[in-house]
């Protein structure tokens, strides 16, 4: 099992999507590596060898992913919350930041509904 950047890649997978596991790796950026670090993208990610894994470690240090990644999305959430505005706010009460409606979604973001005693809706009341 290959293990980059702390993260063991799965097995048996081509190597195209087993890249994709790390942080930050989408398929672009995968396919990118790969061909910098002149790996086949169908080869199979158990079969990569230890001088293949370190020339893509070797590409990788090019690119923000994983650790260094997290901690500069995690800052900048952080910011915008020290700063008070809109989208700190929506981050800090843990509601939809891009403008989603809430009154009847947002169940993901919002956790699971309460009931509030006494209210009912409207199409109740008729």
């Amino acid at each position: 099992m290959a293990r980059i950047l702390g993260v063991d890649l799965p097995r048996n997978k081509a190597m195209r999507i087993a890249i994709t596991y790390l942080y930050g790796v989408g398929p672009k950026i995968g396919n990118d590596v790969l061909k910098a670090a002149g790996i086949d993208l169908e080869l199979n990610s158990s079969e990569l060898t230890e001088e293949q894994s370190n020339t893509i470690r070797k590409v990788l240090d090019d690119y923000t992913v994983e650790g260094d990644l997290r901690r500069e999305v995690g800052l900048n959430i952080k910011r915008l919350k020290d700063l008070g505005c809109y989208r700190g706010v929506r981050h800090r009460r843990s509601l939809p930041v891009r403008g989603q409606r809430t009154s009847t979604n947002a169940r993901t973001r919002k956790g699971k509904a309460v009931a509030i005693a006494g209210k009912k809706s409207i199409k109740s009341m008729k």
